[in-house]
């Protein structure tokens, strides 16, 4: 790491001659960074380049938290290296795409009085700073603020109420938030990593920025995104993000059951799920006899052989367990999903066999598998399923949406009604209110 930083601090200039954007996402089972230069974005058909790509073994999170600071910061240090070589460009800050810290959405509505001229600018800015001024969340830190729906006189549905007339006018906001205290932890990893931390994005959101068809987005979708250590889910409707929920079993509690049901390492256990694992039965699996490595270190001991369908009579429960913990948890929250609405699946532990067809037994939905779309120039180690967060961060950074407070100010401290964006004389100021010109 320490090479790390002297290459950032003798190419300072460089950087600031030529930004560049890095993406990394940090779970349970890997560190991936992705790294986009200003010419990566494609605007003609709104697709991004990815410059630099790679992942590494994760270390140091475990269970929705980091547990090892300098473990984690070594991962996140080579992960960035990797990346740095790849790209040809020093990177300075990242922006984290992770599911640790208990990830959950609070929304809060806001109404003001408007009179009798058409709404405008400062109107929408005066909705939002009283939405913000609501915002109550003790030990938590808000990481996306998002303005979801608005209404003018109650009536729903309004894309952009600009230059209506009405007496009110009305705003849902959706903020995603994490514990602070793992925010606090994420904020000194980085540190010790040598990097600025440029902003935190929930990894099921960005995922889905990722994966998702726009049409997906505005009839009804969830996007569940699938890591080692936690399992997360995006609800979409109207073309905005509904909610998110999240909880802490993923892929690795699957590699745990079969170390512990078949008495082999967890290495082993890996190399077992990742091989021959499937959640759904298959032809001969009676048959078919499988070897893996014995459990401690002992010379004398045999090679554990277990026919493959004992593998699936471990596999499958955990996994239809985790997707029907997620179900419940959903409709708990009051969630209705359209009738119509599908299921698309991401992240590294979505890829194991017969996972899209337990899905659609437990959601009774269509679900298919989802991979990041619009960066056609990925290559193929880094294009499957478990890398939508990371692709979707970059897109994100390049067309939005953007959000009603910056990542500057929730990287900084706790949101106030003073972040609300800020109106001169009917002009927004564009850095504070962007996202009014860009995603109404």
């Amino acid at each position: 790491m320490s090479g790390r930083k002297n290459d950032a601090v003798a190419d300072a200039g460089k950087v600031n001659r030529a930004p560049v954007v890095a993406a990394l996402d940090l779970g349970q089972s890997k560190v991936a960074c992705f790294i986009m230069k200003p010419d990566g974005v494609r605007h003609a058909d709104r697709t991004i380049r990815v410059a630099g790509a790679s992942h590494v073994q994760s270390k140091g999170v475990k269970g929705g938290s980091i547990i090892n600071m300098d473990e984690a910061a070594q991962a996140i240090g080579h992960a960035v290296e990797r990346a740095e070589r790849a790209a040809g460009a020093p990177v300075s800050g990242v922006i984290v795409s992770t599911a640790i810290g208990q990830m959950a959405s609070h929304r809060v509505q806001a109404r003001v009085s408007v009179g009798s001229h058409p709404i405008g600018d400062a109107d929408l800015a005066r909705a939002i700073g009283m939405a913000l001024a609501q915002i109550r969340l003790p030990n938590r830190r808000p990481i996306h603020v998002l303005p979801i729906a608005w209404s003018v006189d109650g009536a729903r549905g309004v894309h952009d109420p600009r230059s209506m007339r009405g007496g009110s006018l009305g705003l849902d906001l959706l903020v995603v938030s994490m514990a602070e205290s793992a925010f606090a932890s994420l904020s000194h990893c980085l540190e010790l990593a040598h990097l600025d931390l440029q902003g935190v994005a929930a990894a099921p959101v960005v995922s889905s920025l990722a994966a998702l068809e726009e049409d997906e987005m505005d009839l009804g979708c969830v996007c569940i995104d699938m890591g080692g250590g936690s399992t997360s889910a995006a609800v979409w409707s109207g073309r905005s993000l509904l909610h998110i929920e999240s909880i802490n079993v993923g892929g690795d509690h699957v590699t745990a059951d079969i170390a512990r049901g078949l008495s082999t390492s967890k290495a082993g256990a890996e190399r077992l799920k990742t091989l021959h694992g499937s959640a759904m039965a298959s032809a001969n699996e009676d048959r078919e006899m499988l070897e893996a490595p014995p459990r401690g270190e002992d010379p004398a001991a045999g090679p554990v052989i277990v026919p493959r369908a004992m593998l699936k009579t471990v596999i499958a429960p955990r996994v239809e367990e985790t997707l029907e913990l997620l179900r419940d948890r959903l409709r708990n929250a009051g969630v209705a999903l359209d009738p119509g609405a599908s299921i698309v699946l991401t992240g590294g532990a979505s890829q194991l066999n017969g996972v899209r067809e337990l899905a659609i037994r437990v959601f009774d939905r269509p679900v298919r598998l989802g991979r990041p779309q619009r960066a056609p120039h990925l290559a193929d180690a880094a294009s499957g399923p478990a890398f939508c967060s990371s692709a979707g961060v970059l897109l994100r950074a390049a067309y939005g949406p953007r959000e009603a407070v910056s990542a500057r100010k929730l990287m900084s401290r706790q949101i106030t009604a003073a972040d609300a964006p800020k109106v001169h004389r009917g002009n927004i100021v564009a850095r504070a209110a962007g996202w009014l010109r860009e995603n109404l």
